[in-house]
């Protein structure tokens, strides 16, 4: 068996698609939305993911307006930054680009950020409403892996589910999002994580197997069902600097039914699913 291979790129494209036309409707009616990512310091991977927010922006007509901040600023300050960018009415989304310096708490950053402009979805807030089934703005990342899922047609409802990593980010947040009664969701999910107990007896269950922990070849071929999907969140580089997952892709890719690469997979949809949660976030506040 060779894996379908389900191309994030293609259906993160089509997903800026509709919202750049979604954008170009709320505009009409005299609303542009506008997203602000708090860079604070000169470190060059958050340089460089900035800046292709900024260009996901400007292809669909949605406002950039960032903040930068030097690395020695202290906290008081930062807050200070995210409280002008909540009372302003052009700022539809902020993110808090992660890492911050090591002098500054992440986590009361994130919480100092409106819940109405929380487009990573960390707030308690909207973290909260996720957990008791009343979504809103909900992390890129899982609401990336849902749209996948949707798209390329695979059964989620009453699906049995292996999450491998239980991050605040990926993993917690996509076990609620598929277990959810509804479009797209409703399934049976486990979460694993590396210090499970014999990890492969699960995942050899799964219908759908999600790879989030950071560790190369996490999950194997004979750690899969065949046919299963397969979806691939993590990000590794090489020594030559070419990225790699979490999976062992060349061996799973002969046993699964489907299966996401990297990069081209689950990464491209995480931006597109900002785009998304940012003209979400305008036309709640427009309303």
């Amino acid at each position: 068996m060779t894996a379908r291979i389900i191309d994030g790129k293609a259906t993160a494209a089509a997903q800026r698609e509709r919202v750049a036309a979604e954008v170009a409707e709320l505009a009409d009616a005299g609303v542009v939305p506008g997203l602000a990512a708090v860079l604070v310091g000169d470190d060059p991977a958050s340089a460089v993911y900035v800046a292709g927010k900024e260009r996901d922006c400007e292809a669909v007509g949605i406002r950039s307006l960032g903040a930068r901040l030097p690395a020695d600023v202290d906290q008081a300050t930062l807050h200070a930054e995210i409280d002008r960018l909540n009372a302003d009415p052009d700022v539809s989304g902020i993110i808090v680009q992660l890492p911050l310096p090591a002098h500054l708490d992440p986590v009361a950053a994130q919480e100092r950020v409106d819940p109405a402009k929380d487009v990573d979805g960390l707030h308690p807030v909207n973290a909260g409403r996720l957990l008791r089934g009343d979504p809103f703005l909900v992390p890129a990342t899982p609401l990336g892996c849902q749209v996948l899922l949707t798209t390329y047609g695979v059964t989620v409802a009453g699906a049995s589910v292996v999450i491998v990593g239980r991050s605040q980010l990926v993993g917690r947040p996509l076990a609620m999002l598929l277990s959810l009664k509804g479009a797209g969701a409703n399934a049976t999910v486990t979460v694993c994580h590396t210090g499970t107990r014999d990890l492969a007896s699960h995942t050899r269950t799964a219908d759908i197997v999600v790879a989030a922990t950071g560790v190369p070849h996490t999950v194997t071929a004979d750690m899969v069902k065949p046919g299963a999907t397969v979806l691939d969140v993590g990000i590794n580089r090489r020594d030559d600097g070419t990225l790699f997952g979490d999976v062992d892709f060349a061996e799973v890719s002969q046993v699964a039914g489907a299966i996401t690469p990297v990069p081209g997979g689950v990464g491209p949809m995480t931006r597109a699913m900002l785009l998304h949660n940012t003209l979400l976030a305008a036309r709640s506040q427009r309303a």
